[in-house]
């Protein structure tokens, strides 16, 4: 299903919204976007452009499963399974794809907030291949220099290995069906087919098109590195804070190849959306990790952690100590998380007051908290910004070990009822 189709279905479903007065993606489009995070958006009638641009598409976990195919509890298992099994996809004929004029200027590119270092391309999936390693999958957010180039940020994982390993040319994907967005947001070691994750959440076939094997996307660019480096940012980040300026590689637009009826996917900094890409694909990570320890019952990133910095984790305790070490192998499972809540089973992790009433009625801090100086994130703004060193905790929120677990329970209601039966005639 490809992003065009899964726009056709959020619509069936009555879950799009058009917007069809004209809106500038100079800053309004990004405005609605934010005012209306949580809700798929597609904007009929772009200033200056012929062609719409799609928003919040997976800004919900009820939006990623309808995009998979499956129930929201179900998405985490999926998750794992596909890691764990990827499957190659399979490569099909590119058609109607048009070879479009070389002008990034004809492009809805967003321009987000005033402090912006230039209009960025924030849903942009690079597509890299190596010859020992193969193809890789990754994020990477570009700023538009001019008409024909980006400069792109870039960390130190496996595109930039592959850059130094000679790549020169590569494709950068715009207008992603949910299975590749998410696959491509997956961080596995080097050589680990992201695309073949994508295929294994849901059926995701690849095109050729000048080269380069792709996802079947909206928006396909051929790019070369120049040998030039730019000023790239300020941006904003996961956090809602703006990321620091930096010296980063700038790309030459060599193609653009653009579907018919082709959408732009306009991808909100710090927005919801944002925040599922980054933070559901390290839960079976830390599922992994806890699960060496003691019995999981549910992981979850959250997203008042901006999705990356805290976490969630419930689990069946059946032995003294098995919240700590929960908590430590949690932090092993995401090395960028800052705190860690560690619940019973009996917690839905899915609801923040409830793992407030779990630290509020089950926790001490003398005795359940663990506190360490380590390495974070660099999306912490509140960290040392050249070391990285910050102070993480975890909170250990289980019933205490020894005491009557009842003690600790809220009770289940004494009568099962049907409200309907007790409210007829209201409205």
């Amino acid at each position: 299903m490809t992003l065009n189709e899964f726009v056709t279905v959020l619509e069936e479903k009555g879950l799009l919204v058009r917007i069809r007065n004209e809106a500038d993606p100079k800053f309004e489009i990004p405005t609605i976007m934010k005012k209306m995070d949580g809700t798929p958006l597609l904007f009929e009638n772009v200033k200056g452009h012929d062609m719409g641009v799609v928003a919040n598409i997976c800004s919900t976990r009820q939006l990623v499963a309808l995009g998979l195919g499956v129930q929201e509890d179900e998405i985490l298992k999926t998750l794992m399974t596909a890691i764990e099994s990827p499957r190659e996809p399979d490569v099909v004929e590119a058609t109607g794809y048009v070879d479009r004029e070389l002008d990034l200027g004809k492009l809805p590119i967003l321009t987000y907030y005033p402090f912006d270092g230039g209009p960025y391309v924030a849903s942009g999936i690079v597509i890299a291949n190596d010859p020992e390693h193969g193809i890789n999958a990754s994020y990477h957010r570009g700023m538009a220099l001019s008409n024909d180039r980006f400069v792109f940020r870039i960390l130190q994982r496996d595109f930039n290995k592959y850059i130094e390993r000679g790549l020169r040319e590569f494709a950068f994907c715009i207008g992603n069906a949910i299975p590749v967005l998410l696959g491509a947001a997956i961080s596995e070691s080097t050589g680990v087919h992201e695309l073949a994750i994508a295929n294994a959440l849901r059926t995701s076939h690849l095109i050729e098109l000048d080269g380069h094997r792709v996802p079947q996307s909206e928006i396909i660019m051929i790019m070369e590195f120049t040998g030039e480096m730019h000023e790239e940012g300020p941006f904003l980040d996961l956090t809602e804070t703006p990321d620091i300026v930096r010296e980063q590689r700038v790309a030459r637009v060599k193609k653009i190849f653009v579907r018919p009826d082709a959408l732009f996917h306009g991808l909100l900094p710090g927005g919801l959306e944002h925040k599922i890409l980054m933070g559901m694909p390290r839960e079976p990570s830390i599922y992994r990790e806890v699960s060496q320890v003691c019995d999981v019952k549910d992981v979850l990133v959250t997203p008042g952690g901006c999705s990356w910095l805290h976490g969630a984790v419930s689990i069946r305790k059946k032995a003294e100590g098995d919240g700590k070490r929960a908590i430590e192998a949690a932090f092993r499972g995401h090395k960028s998380m800052k705190h860690i809540f560690v619940v019973d089973e009996d917690i839905d992790i899915h609801k923040p007051e409830e793992i407030e009433w779990a630290m509020a009625t089950r926790f001490q801090g003398d005795n359940d908290l663990i506190t360490k100086q380590e390495k974070g994130s660099s999306l912490d703004p509140s960290s040392d910004l050249e070391t990285r060193m910050t102070t993480k905790m975890g909170f250990d929120l289980t019933i205490p070990w020894g005491r009557n677990p009842d003690d600790f329970k809220r009770p289940e209601l004494p009568l099962k009822l049907n409200l309907k039966d007790y409210l007829q005639g209201e409205k």
